[in-house]
């Protein structure tokens, strides 16, 4: 997935945040900033623990923000500092400019109530309250007169696939289900930002995956910025537009889907993504040679007859289209021009390596 967010406004903003948990954090933030201690050595030295480290993350309007990472690496900590449910030990966190540091509990409250909505792996929903009652509980805590909350929570379970289950109760759901409430009753109070922490990790991988779907093209049609937390590389793949790994507290990379996978910032990251297909990731773009090299490889071919592809198009859609063409090349164009040509080594190279590699050696 493209991210064409890089101009858009920034909505998230931290720099520089760390969460350090015990009863000597205070001395163990300041021997950090002195002496340039280890996770390791402050759990040593103060007996606290590293939680988050030093992690700088924007996340644009539009935009959906992965965070990855295995059990322990930090993930869960930092959705929890966004909106102050657990309090930084150091670095600045800004929501829409507003420093949060900065915000009393009231206009914490109303940050929270008005811009972030948040939904949980455990979605809580009231055991007593029907399916509506739910999705308008947001509202209610706000004030909104129960007709209109009701009308606004009606509107976002239609959202969500669950207009027929107004007057259910939550142990009449499925678990899929019960996910889809938490989320029209995160949607219902409209807020820009909304933090999900691992809400189908517990689902089937077939409600999963639907729910993935559904919960991206929702946010894209709402024009709403979410940070998604993931211990699934696969599905913050198919969700994110940009993702960011974390292990032991530490941001180690953060980009694209192909960013990542194509071109892995450490041993580590390389090792998580080293099963990864490329069908989807690597484009024509990416795999070309440029047409002077192609003529003269194969002057007898007429470019201007070959098979046409666009810069974006994938390997998936390269191979449907390398397997109809009889010269076994693929011209790509743009805007009326030709910007080169993918041979049928360069992409069978592809699936395996680098882009840049493959198409040297082709």
């Amino acid at each position: 997935m493209s991210s064409s967010t890089d101009a858009q406004e920034v909505l998230i903003d931290c720099k520089s945040v760390w969460k350090v948990f015990g009863d000597k954090s205070h001395q163990a933030m300041k021997a950090i900033a002195e002496r340039g201690l280890s996770k390791t050595e402050v759990l040593r030295e103060f007996d606290c623990v590293v939680g988050v480290s030093n992690a700088d993350i924007q996340v644009r309007k539009g935009e959906i923000f992965c965070i990855m990472g295995l059990s322990g690496s930090g993930k869960s900590t930092l959705i929890r500092l966004l909106n102050r449910l657990i309090e930084p030990s150091g670095g600045a966190i800004h929501i829409k400019g507003q420093n949060l540091m900065q915000l009393n509990a009231a206009e914490l409250r109303a940050m929270r109530a008005k811009h972030i909505g948040m939904v949980f792996q455990a979605v809580a929903l009231l055991p007593h309250r029907n399916v509506l009652e739910n999705a308008a509980f947001g509202l209610e805590v706000q004030g909104v007169p129960k007709a209109e909350r009701h009308r606004i929570a009606t509107a976002a379970l239609a959202k969500v696939g669950l207009s027929d289950w107004t007057h259910k109760m939550p142990r009449e759901l499925s678990g899929g289900m019960q996910q889809r409430v938490g989320l029209a009753r995160a949607i219902a109070a409209d807020p820009e930002i909304i933090l999900m922490d691992e809400p189908f990790s517990a689902l089937d991988p077939l409600i999963r995956r639907q729910l993935q779907d559904e919960f991206r093209q929702l946010a894209k049609e709402l024009g709403k910025s979410a940070v998604f937390i993931t211990h699934d590389l696969d599905e913050a793949m198919r969700i994110g537009d940009r993702i960011a790994i974390m292990k032991d507290g530490v941001i180690v990379q953060t980009g694209t889907a192909a960013d990542i996978v194509l071109n892995p910032a450490n041993a580590y990251v390389a090792e998580f993504v080293a099963g990864i297909s490329h069908l989807h990731l690597v484009t024509a773009r990416s795999v070309l040679r440029p047409l002077a090299e192609f003529q003269k490889a194969s002057p007898q071919v007429d470019v201007q007859a070959l098979p046409r592809a666009t810069p974006e198009a994938d390997l998936d859609a390269l191979i449907a289209i390398m397997v109809e063409a009889p010269d076994h090349a693929v011209a790509v164009w743009e805007g009326g021009a030709l910007l080169g040509i993918v041979t049928s080594k360069a992409l069978l190279k592809s699936v395996q390596e680098k882009p840049a590699q493959a198409a040297a050696e082709a």
